[in-house]
């Protein structure tokens, strides 16, 4: 058996496995293919928050909702998503990476997601947002691209 690279998922790229969107094809995919993949605490708090968002926008209906969420934690139970938890550093990671990459416009959560994947020793990102993509490069992560 080959070597398994360990590939940090952001929500942004996640949720396209849960959610009919542009690309999810192949993120189901890259997921058989590659899975199980990482994820954290904070993409749980983040899928939760997406999909109440979509409800309220209309999107979908509370019992898709809900459905959609209990997908998403049985996959965590059944081990196709390895959860890690937030790092006690999480937060000084963050303001230390915000600082590190000055020319990167990196958010709150997007700096979260870097420091944790960097912390679980991720070998590849998957996300679906263009400044996650530039400042995992900066990092030296691999990145695979869902856009």
């Amino acid at each position: 058996m080959a070597d398994r690279k360990t590939v940090y998922f952001d929500t942004s790229a996640l949720a396209k496995w849960y959610l009919n969107e542009s690309l999810s094809e192949r993120v189901e995919e890259y997921i058989r293919e590659h899975g199980p993949v990482e994820i954290s605490d904070l993409t749980v708090i983040e899928m939760r928050s997406l999909l109440a968002r979509r409800r309220r926008g209309k999107d979908f209906d509370a019992k898709t909702e809900m459905r959609v969420f209990a997908a998403f934690e049985e996959d965590i139970r059944q081990g196709f998503l390895i959860r890690h938890p937030m790092p006690v550093s999480l937060a000084a990671g963050a303001v230390n990476l915000i600082s590190t990459l000055p020319d990167v416009p990196l958010r709150t959560l997007e700096a979260m997601h870097l420091v944790i994947a960097e912390g679980i020793n991720a070998d590849v990102l998957a996300t679906s947002d263009l400044v996650m993509v530039e400042a995992a490069k900066e990092m030296g992560l691999r990145v695979v691209r869902f856009i």
